[in-house]
């Protein structure tokens, strides 16, 4: 008996020894999919985002760029399988994010997409007070001829799409959450933007799509999750925007937020690159098309 529990346990130990050491391999790491910026390559810049995720066994597409055959080919050069994806994540509405989505759905049309809440393009459910009905009109004045539906979802231009509608920060896979805020500046107001944070070690590594909220008020939410923020990855949104904004806002994610590193990209304006990459020096990582950055 002593020695079949002998052999049991070490048996046992073989088994964890084992897990840890695949878990130890697995890729750790967000690859650049579509950026217009960049280190020579063969890849194709084009104004849009695309990140690829991979994490706790995990692979996660986040946003497909602005150009369906430019993501294709980008995909193929990286060596990025979409058929092998665990989930994607839409930050929001426009088409330099979501235009790739075509071909996803082409290669994997069953897979998951995290989609943020719209009056329209992901199938999210519509306000049913719209159907108010008004008595004393004439019957055909009636929506649905006063049959009303019991739901009422917006149209989309992805109709095979599996979406799943985000309107509070969940937990999708051990580790990795989608959040949700909503912008409040002109051009975009009140327009939900998603966001992913992955746990790691040394904090939270948030990847951002444009940023319209603010990329500070993205990280703030990312926060209620877990208060050390490692590095933010994406477009921080400042195109258009004065220095001293600029310089407002790397200085509240360095001393207040205490963001460890960045990598910004798209639409964070080669202003912004400058600024960021003069406040955060050697924790600022280049985030063009093609580049992986690694994460604890």
């Amino acid at each position: 008996m002593h020695r079949r529990a002998a052999l049991l346990a070490t048996a046992g130990l073989l088994l964890l020894t084992f897990a840890e050491s695949a878990s130890a391999q697995e890729p750790k790491r967000i690859t650049i999919l579509y950026d217009a910026f960049g280190a020579p390559s063969g890849l194709t810049r084009d104004w849009g985002f695309a990140a690829f995720v991979e994490y706790g066994g995990r692979r996660v597409l986040f946003d497909t760029g602005n150009n369906a055959k430019a993501f294709e080919s980008n995909a193929r050069q990286l060596g990025i399988d979409l058929k092998r994806l665990d989930a994607v994540v839409i930050s929001h509405r426009h088409g330099d994010h979501t235009s790739g989505l075509t071909y996803v759905l082409e290669v994997n049309p069953d897979v998951t997409i995290y989609a943020p809440q719209e009056g329209s393009f992901f199938k999210a459910p519509m306000n049913l007070a719209f159907l108010t009905p008004y008595p004393g009109l004439p019957a055909d004045l009636h929506y649905f001829d006063g049959k009303p539906p019991e739901t009422l979802a917006s149209g989309t231009p992805w109709a095979k799409g599996h979406f799943e509608i985000v309107t509070k920060t969940s937990e999708i896979f051990p580790g990795l959450f989608v959040l949700t805020t909503r912008s409040e500046k002109p051009g975009t107001l009140e327009m939900n933007e998603v966001s992913l944070a992955v746990r790691t070690p040394r904090g939270l590594a948030v990847v951002v799509g444009c940023s319209h909220p603010g990329v500070e008020t993205i990280l703030a939410e990312a926060a209620k999750i877990e208060s050390r923020l490692y590095t933010v990855t994406g477009g921080f949104h400042l195109v258009l925007t004065p220095r001293e904004e600029i310089e407002r806002v790397a200085t509240v994610l360095h001393d207040s937020l205490k963001i460890e590193r960045v990598a910004p990209g798209h639409c964070t304006s080669e202003l912004g690159f400058a600024v960021f990459l003069d406040r955060f020096k050697d924790h600022f990582d280049r985030a063009g098309v093609g580049r992986v950055i690694p994460l604890p």
